[in-house]
């Protein structure tokens, strides 16, 4: 018979070599060596097995054991995620704490959502019922904000034949029996088992159809998210790609919020993990952490863990999902994740690709977007998954393979540029270089939401900021001066449309969210002073007199000055706009000007 325990035979970093390992199977998770460290089987060749251990290897040694454990890298669904801190493969980080201060001891075990807390729990089915699989039996409010839905785990259906009262329980105890076809008995929990590499079965993929609302004007208005879709965020180091995802995490319309510091350095996600329990949800003025579940896994963590964190985020996400929810992740930063597949696969003596990475790059990028997507859950519900990635491409080269890989898979790229952000532009989203895939399909939610001409009015105010591109580049060889009237008023506007409008404050309170309707209607503003100061100079009146210092400031300062909710204060602006270029017209003729071309 043969040994049901492989045996190490080679260490090298998180990727070790057992024999006698015939027994196992492709990704299965296993315990290796006397501190059961956890690992995952990542190759099989015949007696032969490779590991990838997700914590720190030092101190093993040959001949030690491997134990399987008859499942592959899976989480423990249930309550207790949200308000959370995890590491990538879902330990419990405030727990942690509390038995090592500095760093995560090795052979913790297979810690995870607490065993022991009572939860209340609604049963909201009856003995004799059948259920299949998704439906939901049971609830418990696990924040003030989410309903935690307790659900029958995919592929199992049954009948009732047990069912417990309301009452308080812990996730370990069974809160009703179910009897399959087959007659067999299933014991089900508060929460479910499910592999991270596995995306959760749906009733069908819908169509996307509605945006995620984030309050950013450059995103909402030219660059729209849609629930369901994926987006990546490129930019260099400072360019305020971390800034950008928590005021995502923050102000979208998302139900719950799911953040991965993947990679990231150790005192970006410390101020991530200090700030985040501070912040107020605006919409409920309770704590945001009541809809958010952080995953962290800083640089200095084993970089086996970094490559699965991805995969334990979305694996939740999933799972919100399925209760019909509407779930966004921020993952910081997808360039860290594939650095981590570049170190196992040289590890593992693979023929590398492109700068180092493994050819199989693509793959997974393709894998982990196509997990996003808005659906009908097994239970007859709507719930999304958002997917909005962070790349840190070296030196903010977006020709690297990372960032032109994730372009192939997503439909939003926000591109941040350097010099915006150095010159304290932010979001440091370049207008020329950023697009959105979704802007045809939304285009009937904003005429029914925001106004018909939404997306005709940004046409025209992109069309004006890529003038204002040619230009600069005479500017810079001869000077302003020499442009004619018509081409200085493009320069006027692009200005105003720049800083007064792409430009937001995230500190201040009317700035950090914009509801749409005064997005639309702040842009509406710019392009009506466009049209009438434009005619103006076609008339003939020389720019100098047209450039009102006082009106243009006044229409730049609108989104500082005019409350959200005072939205007819832009409509005396366009008419304050049109009084004074209106008489200024009207002078002009009068002093006899009218046949001057």
């Amino acid at each position: 018979m043969k040994n049901k325990y492989g045996i190490i035979s080679q260490i090298n970093g998180p990727v070790i070599k057992g024999k006698s390992m015939s027994n196992f199977r492709m990704r299965e998770m296993v315990t290796v060596g006397n501190d059961k460290l956890i690992g995952e089987v990542i190759s099989i060749n015949g007696d032969i097995g490779t590991i990838q251990v997700y914590e720190e290897t030092e101190g093993l040694k040959l001949n030690e054991k491997i134990y399987p454990t008859g499942r592959p890298l899976s989480l423990k669904l249930g309550p207790g995620m949200l308000g959370n801190m995890f590491d990538g493969i879902q330990r419990p980080l405030q727990k942690i704490n509390k038995i090592s201060q500095n760093f995560i001891p090795e052979g913790i075990g297979l810690l995870s959502i607490d065993e022991e807390k009572l939860w209340s729990v609604k049963i909201n089915v009856k003995k004799g019922e059948k259920l299949k699989s998704g439906d939901i039996f049971a609830e418990v409010e696990e924040t003030s904000l989410v309903t935690h839905k307790i659900m029958i785990p995919p592929k199992l259906n049954g009948e009732v034949v047990e069912v417990k009262e309301d009452g308080q329980y812990n996730i370990e105890e069974t809160l009703i029996v179910l009897k399959d076809n087959k007659g067999n008995n299933h014991d089900i929990k508060m929460y479910q088992y499910w592999s991270v590499r596995e995306p959760r079965p749906v009733m069908k993929r819908r169509q996307i159809e509605r945006p995620l609302v984030t309050g950013q004007r450059v995103i909402d208005i030219f660059f729209p998210i849609a629930k369901g879709g994926t987006a990546a965020i490129p930019g260099g180091f400072g360019t305020g790609k971390t800034m950008t995802q928590h005021q995502l995490a923050k102000w979208s319309d998302a139900d719950i919020i799911i953040y991965i510091g993947c990679g990231e350095r150790g005192n970006e996600m410390t101020e991530v993990l200090e700030d985040f329990p501070k912040l107020i949800d605006p919409k409920s003025d309770k704590p945001i952490m009541e809809r958010t579940i952080l995953i962290a896994n800083t640089s200095n963590m084993p970089v086996a863990a970094r490559e699965a964190s991805i995969y334990t985020g979305i694996t939740m996400a999933e799972y919100f999902r399925d209760m019909g929810y509407h779930v966004a992740i921020m993952a910081d930063s997808t360039s860290r994740w594939a650095e981590a597949l570049r170190e196992i696969s040289g590890r593992l003596e693979e023929m590398p690709a492109e700068e180092g990475y493994p050819a199989y790059l693509p793959t997974r990028l393709a894998e982990f977007y196509e997990r996003g997507g808005y659906v009908d859950t097994l239970n007859g519900k709507e719930g999304s998954v958002t997917i909005i990635g962070a790349v840190s491409p070296a030196g903010g080269d977006f020709s690297e393979p990372v960032t032109e890989n994730t372009k192939r898979f997503v439909n939003v790229f926000l591109a941040l540029d350097k010099d915006l952000a150095y010159a304290r532009h932010y979001p440091a989203v370049n207008w020329l270089e950023s697009y959105s895939g979704y802007i045809k399909v939304l285009d009937e939610w904003y005429t029914e939401n925001v106004a018909n001409d939404a997306f005709k009015l940004r046409a025209n105010i992109m069309r004006l900021l890529q003038e204002e591109d040619k230009l600069k580049d005479i500017v810079s060889l001869v000077g302003e001066d020499v442009l004619p009237d018509d081409q200085r008023l493009v320069l006027e506007i692009a200005k105003v449309i720049r800083n007064g409008f792409l430009q937001q404050n995230a500190f201040h309170k009317e700035d950090t969210y914009v509801p749409l309707k005064k997005q639309y209607k702040m842009l509406k503003a710019i392009d009506y002073l466009y049209k009438m100061t434009s005619n103006n100079i076609r008339e003939g009146i020389a720019i100098s007199q047209v450039k009102n210092d006082q009106l243009f400031n006044e229409v730049t300062k609108m989104k500082y000055n005019i409350p959200n909710n005072e939205l007819e204060k832009i409509d005396e602006l366009e008419e304050k706009i049109k009084s004074y270029y209106t008489n200024l017209l009207s002078k002009y003729k009068d002093d006899g000007n009218e046949d001057v071309i």
